[in-house]
């Protein structure tokens, strides 16, 4: 290969650390609840409510100076994206205390000219009530609180209920873990935010799974091989796919957070994190549980041919 993140062959001692992950965890797991219950988390107009107006434009607007335009209203929170082609153009605010929606929408009229060259037609108004984003946030977390449901399903009947413990305490680990992060940045929290949670779930357990495959190999092939040096193994025969996967995947998200506009910015952030918390939930979270609830081996300890006896025997 042209190019090795890590050698094909590691022995780090995963396992050993496993006192100080669960540490760190549970410490970071109380920071980010302290900051969510005393700091919250910054909802975006599909959770909060708000306005969004869509235009379109003769030339490619400049998001630029339509975004600068409407700061000097002085109207909150506003978002201005493309979406689509260059010439349709999303804009989202705030409700606005005081100010009817057709009220909003004239200010707007009255400013956008000074950023859009040629004309500007307004194609459709419309107004995110209290009611329907409550409805959204109820929904979102029914989501969230599903795919991980049907996580521990997928692994009990896959492998075994212990695994499946490992896999959900870990994917909850890197949803609060996410959660903590969003308030603590400030990031807009809206329905993106949730479709990225619901890609960290997924990108988690199929991390998790690759360490579990593995592990469940071995328990196999080294019946005798204590259970803390047999995860130890598994896990470093892994790293490499696990460490070249995140880091090909943060390269493409790195493209999409400095380069995909705002309007999917909150995303890109998001699943950042998610790598990284998704990797180090795998490896230093869901394996360690397995000493844990004390995963036990198959009854039949005689090897069968093609498998390994620890330690070897001398010859």
């Amino acid at each position: 290969m042209l190019l090795k993140l890590v050698p094909e062959k590691t022995d780090v001692k995963f396992i050993n650390y496993r006192k100080i992950a669960y540490l760190f965890s549970f410490l970071s797991i109380i920071v980010a609840f302290g900051l969510y219950f005393n700091k919250g988390l910054n909802f975006g107009i599909d959770f909060e409510g708000g306005i969004m107006v869509e235009i379109g434009t003769e030339t490619p607007a400049d998001i630029g100076r339509i975004r600068s335009a409407m700061s000097s209203l002085k109207m909150g929170d506003v978002k201005v994206q493309e979406f689509g082609d260059p010439r349709d153009v999303l804009i989202r605010l705030e409700h606005q205390e005081g100010l009817t929606v057709d009220q909003v929408v004239e200010k707007i009229r009255e400013i956008l000219p000074s950023a859009i060259d040629g004309e500007i037609s307004y194609r459709r108004t419309e107004t995110v009530g209290s009611t329907v984003s409550g409805e959204l946030i109820e929904d979102g977390i029914m989501a969230v609180f599903f795919a991980i449901s049907a996580v521990l399903v997928y692994i009990w009947f896959r492998f075994e209920w212990q695994f499946g413990m490992g896999a959900v305490v870990a994917l909850v680990h890197d949803v609060i873990l996410t959660i903590g992060m969003f308030s603590f940045t400030g990031l807009e929290f809206n329905l993106s935010t949730i479709a990225a949670i619901l890609t960290i779930v997924g990108y988690s357990l199929n991390d998790t799974v690759v360490v579990y495959d593995r592990i469940r190999e071995n328990l196999r092939k080294f019946r005798k091989m204590p259970m803390s040096e047999l995860l130890n193994l598994s896990i470093n025969e892994t790293l490499s796919r696990t460490v070249m996967t995140s880091v090909t995947t943060l390269i493409a998200l790195a493209a999409l957070f400095f380069l995909g506009g705002e309007g999917i910015h909150g995303f890109a952030a998001a699943m950042i994190w998610g790598i990284f918390v998704g990797t180090y939930s795998s490896i230093f979270i869901a394996s360690p549980i397995l000493l844990w609830v004390e995963l036990q081996r198959e009854p039949n300890t005689t090897p069968q041919a093609g498998m390994e006896v620890y330690p070897p025997k001398k010859s």
